[in-house]
């Protein structure tokens, strides 16, 4: 393993994660909450995928929906934590830069994707219980299919100039990155060259394309949320609001400590080095083991496929 600091070289072939900096001592019990996320992240997000797959009356947008955040979060949970556990449990520190670069690309890329879905299912609500009449015409299955594609096509496009641009910098500064995973901007500021670009695109991406897309959930939002207050009757808007209930809650704990790793980020100079490091690893990693969690508890379908399988599975 390379211990080298500051050594004279250029586009080094491997760089070296530090995981938690400044609490390396405790990387084995830093591991044991990380690792319990992973699993059950894994658990949920795939037990969602068999139940929708195995129940038919699943078979419809809103699950359809549901799957794509399930397989979104699983690829989200994989970029991130084998390495990460890996550095806490074998000190495995080193990672190729290919590699590196391929992790960069993977988890915004899985971000990106993930915040769109957020906005097609927050149109599904919209189309739901503003259209409900109309709603099996509007979201087909064929449409729902064209809008996982683009979705996926989105995050695709708008991460490729990261690894584009994170590729032709010369690193020849030194190959330590002070964090458990290749974090974009952890890893550019390693370059000995003039990275404004990527700091902005980086910056323009976060600011646009996550804050349209929290504009277009807060206009459906807004109209779901009218139609509920002009029923007459207490428990139809309760029931009809406990429809979105699960998707609010999901884009509560996606949207808002993501905002709040981005201030920290930039703007928390005065912030240690491990909790920058840690709350940007929860950030992501915390959500996608919540989110079959929360779909699973408030989704009464699901809930009661999977109480079928429990119970009608027993010897």
């Amino acid at each position: 393993m390379s211990n080298s600091n500051t050594t004279d070289f250029t586009n080094p072939s491997v760089f070296i994660l530090l995981g938690i900096s400044g609490l390396e001592a405790a990387h084995v019990w830093i591991s044991i909450p990380f690792c319990a996320t992973y699993i059950v992240a894994i658990l949920g997000n795939v037990t969602i995928l068999f139940i929708v797959k195995r129940e038919p009356s699943l078979h419809g947008p809103m699950y359809y929906l549901l799957c794509m955040l399930a397989i979104t979060d699983l690829g989200l949970c994989n970029s991130i934590l084998p390495k990460s556990l890996s550095i806490f449990w074998f000190n495995s520190r080193e990672i190729y830069f290919n590699a590196c670069l391929a992790q960069i690309y993977l988890i915004n890329c899985f971000a990106v994707m993930e915040s769109g879905i957020f906005v097609a299912m927050a149109f599904d609500r919209y189309v739901a219980i503003c259209e409900p009449l109309r709603h099996s015409t509007i979201l087909t299955n064929r449409v729902v299919a064209k809008i996982g594609l683009t979705v996926a096509l989105r995050g695709s496009m708008i991460v490729l100039p990261y690894l584009l641009l994170a590729q032709q910098w010369p690193y020849c500064r030194t190959n330590i990155i002070a964090h458990s995973y290749c974090k974009h901007i952890s890893v550019v500021s390693l370059a000995c060259a003039d990275i404004r670009v990527s700091s902005y695109y980086s910056l323009t991406v976060t600011v646009f394309v996550t804050g349209l897309d929290v504009f277009f959930i807060s206009v459906s939002y807004s109209q779901i949320l009218r139609a509920i207050f002009s029923l007459r009757s207490k428990d139809a808007r309760l029931k009809t609001f406990g429809t979105c209930s699960s998707h609010l809650c999901a884009i509560l704990i996606c949207y808002i400590p993501d905002v709040f790793s981005t201030v920290m980020h930039r703007f928390g100079s005065n912030v240690p080095l491990y909790v920058l490091i840690l709350f940007a690893t929860v950030c992501l990693v915390v959500p996608p083991m919540l989110h079959p969690i929360i779909y699973g508890m408030r989704t009464k379908k699901i809930r009661e496929s999977l109480l079928w399988i429990f119970t009608h599975n027993r010897p």
